[in-house]
């Protein structure tokens, strides 16, 4: 079973919420008298993905955006020293699976770039090239028949690994402790948390279903960024209002009423529909729901924790580690470091430090000489003192960004199965969306595909 499957399965199961003693449709095979307008909450890729195909349906849309841009956890950002080059400090990589994602940049004719690495190692000390280390050959072997071995299981097993996490799953395997250290480095990286916090049910569908290089093939060229200003010129700008602080959301028998806040003002908007692409920590701290959320609800949104992320750039006079394709993952606090701007024009170049979990918290913290010092260090095996070669550094952290506190959710022992159902569901005229509710989530395809579905269960 795919991870699409089970999702398909899950929203089957609840196409009806009752809510205030009236029942409202909110099944993808309904089809309502009047389509006349619809609130998006959030201008995020989910958001913009449900106004986009909304609009094209014909339908009138006014997106909500708490934040003073669009594109949310996408954030594409150009160092002043970096001379034009444009680095990620957001969602970084388009999949080769990705086939949504690849669709609209098709057709909004944006160019994608191979961002493909051959990593680098620093383990214990020692520096290793890309060709001089390797995993045991048993771990080796269960790699390479790991997408046989997921096909092959059954939907009870696939419940019973969705209720250990990760780590000990791969111990259940006899694996030694240096391949275990190894794909913590690893695994940790794209879950953004320790494999001791994952589902192994959402880790093993992950690697089962996606690219060799694990769907980091490509980014946009320009910035990911770009497909949000596309999608924002198709829906029309004047449909997008920022700086909205949505407070309210009131549901009655005929359609939904939203209070939001710009600058201490306050506005009541109306619509039919409404669909709410904001994290888990809006939805259950910032806006009020009238009627209520239910237990069931507001307990699987409590649940759900998003993974601390840090992204700590280094822009770098020349590009000293010498080719384009470098990454590098370490066991020191720097973590893992990729080229941010690879194959971008120009002899600055930019490595960015990608930090997850307690490691992205500590150098959060730090003043910024003492941050700088910890990355540098996590180099100094492959390079020695690069001190030299810095230009200026930057950071964004995830863990606590306003609106978020986390760069994307994480879904631990059992809540694939558990808790995912429930965050599912319609509550009356609201359809929720959002990377956290999809097959692809963690990334903009999911975001995208989950915006587009909520949209169609409207249209």
């Amino acid at each position: 079973m795919k991870r699409r499957d089970f999702l398909q399965k899950a929203t089957l199961a609840g196409s009806v919420t009752l809510i205030a003693g009236q029942s409202f449709l909110a099944d993808a095979s309904a089809k309502p008298k009047k389509q006349k307008s619809v609130i998006v909450i959030g201008a995020g890729f989910s958001g913009l993905a449900a106004a986009h195909k909304l609009t094209r349906a014909g339908i009138k849309v006014t997106v909500l955006e708490a934040r003073n841009r669009i594109g949310g956890r996408v954030f594409s950002y150009k160092p002043p020293e970096a001379k034009g080059q444009v680095i990620e400090l957001g969602a970084e990589w388009v999949g080769a699976s990705h086939e949504r994602l690849l669709a609209l940049c098709k057709e909004y004719d944006l160019a994608l770039r191979d961002n493909r690495f051959h990593s680098h190692l620093v383990y214990q000390g020692k520096y290793f090239k890309p060709e001089e280390w390797d995993f045991s050959e048993k771990m080796n072997a269960f790699w390479d028949k790991r997408r046989e071995i997921w096909a092959g299981f059954n939907d009870k097993q696939y419940q019973l690994i969705d209720k250990m996490d990760w780590w000990r799953y791969l111990s259940t395997l006899g694996i030694e402790d240096r391949d275990m250290d190894l794909r913590e480095l690893l695994d940790s990286t794209d879950f953004g948390e320790s494999n001791r916090y994952v589902s192994a049910f959402a880790a093993f569908a992950e690697y089962a279903e996606s690219s060799d290089y694990n769907e980091m093939d490509f980014k946009i060229i320009g910035g990911n960024g770009l497909l949000a200003e596309k999608l924002a010129d198709t829906i029309g700008r004047e449909n997008i209002q920022l700086q909205q602080k949505v407070t309210v959301v009131r549901q009655t028998k005929t359609g939904v009423e939203v209070v939001c806040e710009k600058g201490g003002q306050v506005n009541t908007l109306s619509a039919d529909y409404l669909i709410c692409t904001a994290p888990t920590y809006s939805v259950l701290n910032v806006i009020q729901w009238e009627p209520g959320l239910s237990s069931v609800m507001k307990d699987a949104l409590h649940a759900l924790q998003y993974a601390r992320i840090g992204k700590f750039p280094v822009i770098f006079k020349e590009r000293f580690w010498g080719v384009e394709n470098f990454d590098c993952v370490t066991d020191g606090p720097g973590h893992y470091f990729y080229h941010g701007t690879k194959d971008q024009p120009g002899e600055t170049g930019v490595l960015i430090s990608y930090a997850t979990g307690d490691k992205a918290d500590v150098l959060n913290a730090q003043p910024l000489e003492k941050r700088l010092q910890l990355i540098l260090e996590s180099l100094k095996p492959a390079f020695g003192d690069v001190s030299k070669y810095v230009q200026a550094e930057t950071k964004y952290y995830w863990g606590k960004d306003p609106y978020s506190y986390g760069a994307y959710a994480i879904y631990g022992k059992g809540q694939w199965f558990g808790i995912m159902p429930a965050l599912q569901q319609p509550h009356g005229r609201v359809l929720f969306a959002g990377e956290h509710l999809a097959e692809w989530q963690g990334f903009m395809e999911g975001a995208i595909v989950s915006g587009e579905e909520a949209a169609e269960a409207i249209i």
